[in-house]
């Protein structure tokens, strides 16, 4: 921090001396228009984020920053420093902007020169100027670069370049792969010199292309290459193209890309016939969701919109409306479905329109004898409105399977289906569940019904219900399109080959990248497994504009990211996630502020939970135990047990294991002992009766309670729970369940004398999705076998993840206070560890920081003779 005390000091001291600084100029492409999409309330937010951004990277890059607007004005004493702030800058912001869904740009000019500063009077300063002044030529020399810079660009004098350029490695490995890039030679309105300018960014990212000429910065080119003597030509050239344009010009279209949206209005129906209402807008939707080029906006997100505009969810979205949401969603079409009699034959129609100018760009129509025609006609018109929107012939056919093989030649049971639908879309599962049984009651064989009571009976946690549909789902799996016989897969693995499972979810996101239900669940199973680097872009491709259950997607964003330690993005994940559907995202918050040790803002975040929700006891346990608070950790976590309103359940099961921790903890080894034998036999005795839907949880809460039981000196509890584990062989394929029962052996290995068998066991665990009570036995393994170098890593390692020890989701998170408690614990094993070396200084300030977070006098007496 050097460099800025001596900036501050030359800022704070009137000088007509002039000094040699790099000077940067960083301007926020199209901040209108971001304000304009962000509002006032989302503007305040992201500036908030922006400003913690900019002060993070001047305390990093030594800058001082002399001016804000939509731009910045920063000094830096050399220009690797410049550089430096302004790509961390531009990545910066475009990770502030992606958890919004916005394309965040910047620009940058650096120049290397001499400037004058001088420091405001405190009057000046209170009536509104700038603490700090800065002139001189370098000034709008770099404010000449940063305004023809293209967005993502940073351009860079000729002065500026070489200093930079000889210091890049100071970046890291970043610095060597750095693209620099000459434009030039350019002229600047009222600077006589030219200037030669260099532009240096990372590949993907810079543009890496000259930039454009303007009124005060243009090429210096030859004569003879300037466009003013290639007027006549070029004007001849365009009048004869425009004329065989006018000539020859096509027939109206949209610019449709492959994997953009569409928006399907309300059904016409001009027939009279009230069956054909839902049953053919339903089997449109079906018809075009097989493809993987077009992607259809659901009408639970078009019902979603409707709210967000303040309007009836249930109007009739007709070309008008349909447009609106459109334009608001992101949807580049809108198409309107009509069915008609014509001629004594039905005629199924359909237009796609502009929705910017509600121009129909394109119409089919195909005409068909009785209703029994229909659905071929509605496969007709949907193969020829891809074709129209640039999908190949040759992948509709791959893709597509006709309609009557995919839903039911019943137009009744199609019916009662799109019922179903339109109430769980409503939320109103007993309806849905209602519509779902008569659809497959009047077609046995509507597979695309019996999948939706699946969905239905999960979402009312009815397991065995939901089982039996599944299964009758699964023998008619051939009669789903592509995409639901995927879903269907990754649904049945979870019950017969759930190690399968998150490859399952992965591949149907691979092959339907914008079906967001995919996106969903292999975020999620994928970061149920650790694999955080993997489930992120998933996450995030979920949490798009077009996803009415965003907000859901936001909350997996954000327990990626506290679980990776990026604490500012998780927080603004678990934000917006908050502000998008409310939900569980509040005990996110909690976790995000206590990993960083802000426990008085995690304390705030903690009075918004809800009381009467069980899991919220979690965090609030998590907590109490952080800061050393053991009878208030006990009091909590009963209380978890108190509200519940199935004690039967899983969420009876695995809120046990922080009960009897905390029962520890606060000195009760009996009811600690007591309430994790009955947690282990409660979840044991489930796994005996076969592989079920919480056969996993029950594993892992069985393998969370002999962890803690090791650690009280029951070594032969814990050694039986395994073993009975170890007798279910499908359980022990799961790579959780196989990875604690690992840690559980190591331990009893340790603990009998064989710490090197135990490291074995465990060094080959170390994969980078590792669990945290991995570690935490690694580290005591290795200190036992005198490998004491390896074992003060492990210790460090589980200091710095604490995220991970409040974000890992294990057993519905019922290892999480054990965790948080480790994490702590590490600090001790350090200096103990250091003590051994004969690091006695070291230890001693290790020692102080942690008796700093719990005093020797507060701990229990167990925890003292750790």
């Amino acid at each position: 921090m050097d460099d800025v005390v001596t900036i501050e000091q030359e800022a704070q001291a009137a000088s007509a001396a002039p000094q040699l600084r790099t000077i940067l100029l960083t301007d926020i492409c199209d901040s209108t228009t971001l304000v304009e999409q962000l509002g006032d309330g989302g503007t305040a937010q992201f500036f908030r984020e922006h400003d913690r951004l900019v002060l993070r990277l001047q305390q990093q890059w030594r800058g001082r920053l002399i001016d804000r607007s939509d731009g910045l004005l920063l000094l830096f004493e050399r220009p690797i420093d410049g550089l430096g702030f302004a790509l961390d800058y531009g990545r910066g912001l475009d990770e502030i902007g992606k958890l919004r869904h916005l394309r965040v740009r910047t620009r940058a000019g650096l120049h290397v020169g001499e400037v004058l500063t001088w420091r405001n009077s405190d009057e000046a300063v209170r009536l509104g100027a700038k603490p700090v002044e800065v002139e001189g030529l370098a000034k709008p020399i770099a404010a000449r670069l940063m305004s023809i810079a293209r967005p993502g660009q940073v351009l860079m004098s000729a002065v500026a370049e070489p200093l930079a350029h000889r210091a890049a490695r100071e970046l890291g490995e970043r610095g060597l792969h750095l693209i620099w890039k000459s434009h030039g030679s350019w002229r600047f309105k009222g600077v006589v010199e030219r200037q030669q300018i260099f532009e240096v960014g990372e590949p993907g990212v810079a543009p890496l292309r000259a930039p454009p000429n303007t009124a005060k910065a243009w090429r210096d080119v030859p004569r003879w290459r300037r466009p003013a003597l290639l007027a006549a030509e070029a004007a001849l050239v365009a009048a004869v193209a425009v004329g065989g344009w006018f000539a020859t010009r096509p027939p109206p279209a949209i610019a449709f890309n492959e994997r953009d949206w569409v928006v399907v209005g309300d059904l016409r129906n001009l027939t009279g016939n009230t069956r054909l209402d839902d049953s053919l807008e339903q089997a449109f939707r079906i018809s075009l969701e097989q493809s993987r080029f077009v992607n259809v906006l659901s009408d639970l997100k078009v019902r979603d919109s409707l709210t967000r505009m303040r309007m009836d969810s249930t109007a009739l979205v007709d070309r008008g409306l349909a447009a609106q949401i459109a334009q608001r969603d992101g949807a580049r079409a809108v198409i309107v479905p009509t069915v008609s009699e014509v001629g004594g034959r039905l005629r199924f129609s359909v237009e796609v329109i502009d929705p910017h100018t509600q121009t129909t760009v394109y119409a089919h129509a195909a005409d068909g004898k009785g209703e029994e025609s229909i659905l071929a006609s509605i496969d007709t018109v949907t193969g020829a409105l891809r074709a129209d929107l640039g999908e190949a012939v040759a992948q509709i056919d791959k893709d597509s399977r006709p309609l009557p093989e995919v839903t039911t030649g019943n137009l009744d049971a199609l019916r009662a289906y799109a019922l179903g639908q339109e109430a769980y879309a409503r939320y109103d599962f007993d309806e849905a569940l209602q519509m779902y049984e008569q659809a497959t009651e009047l077609d046995p064989d509507f597979a695309l019904a019996w999948l939706g009571q699946v969905r239905v009976r999960f979402s009312n946690v009815d397991a065995p219900s939901a089982m039996k549909a599944l299964r009758q789902a699964a023998v008619l799996k051939d009669r789903l399109p592509p995409r639901e016989a995927l879903y269907l897969d990754a649904w049945v693995s979870e019950f017969d080959a759930p190690w399968e499972t998150a490859g399952r979810w992965v591949q149907l996101a691979k092959m339907y990248p914008d079906y967001l239900p995919g996106r969903g669940n292999a975020a999620l199973w994928l970061y149920e497994e650790n694999r955080f680097a993997e489930a992120l872009p998933h996450a995030l491709a979920g949490a798009v504009d077009q996803n009415p259950l965003k907000g859901m997607d936001f909350d997996t964003v954000g327990r990626i990211r506290l679980a990776m330690e990026a604490y500012p993005q998780a927080e603004a994940a678990f934000t917006r996630s908050l502000e998008e559907s409310g939900g569980s995202s509040q005990r996110r918050l909690v976790s995000t502020a206590a990993a960083q040790r802000h426990f008085e803002k995690a304390e705030s975040e903690a009075r918004r939970l809800d009381l009467a929700n069980e899991d919220h006891y979690i965090e609030k346990t998590s907590l109490a135990i952080d800061q050393g608070k053991w009878k208030q950790a006990l009091e909590l976590s009963q209380a978890s047990v108190r509200v519940l309103k199935n004690t039967s359940g899983l969420a009876g099961r695995y809120l046990k294991v922080p009960v009897a921790l905390s029962h520890w903890l606060a000195g009760d080894a009996d009811a600690a002992r007591a309430t994790l034998h009955a947690a282990a036999e409660a979840s044991l005795a489930l796994n005996k009766e076969g592989f079920n839907a919480d056969a996993e949880d029950d594993a892992t809460t069985a393998l969370g309670a002999a962890l803690i039981l090791q650690r009280m000196g029951d070594a032969d509890g814990a050694r039986r729970i395994v073993e009975s584990l170890a007798r279910n062989e499908k359980l022990m394929r799961l790579p959780v369940v196989a990875e604690l029962a690992s840690v559980v052996k190591a331990e009893a290995l340790r603990r009998a004398g064989e710490p090197e068998q135990a490291v074995a066991l465990l060094r080959p665990l170390v994969s980078g999705r590792e669990r945290y009570q991995t570690r935490v036995a690694l580290m005591e393994a290795y200190a036992d076998a005198g490998q004491i170098p390896q074992a003060l890593e492990q210790a460090r390692w589980l200091q710095q993840r604490r995220g991970l020890a409040y974000g890992e989701l294990t057993c519905g998170g019922c290892l999480q206070a054990l965790n948080v408690l480790d994490s702590n614990l590490a600090m001790r094993r350090e200096a103990e560890l250091l003590r051994g070396q004969g690091k006695d200084d070291e230890a001693e300030r290790k020692l102080q920081d942690f008796n700093r977070l719990w005093p020797v006098e507060a701990l229990p007496d167990h925890l003292r003779e750790i």
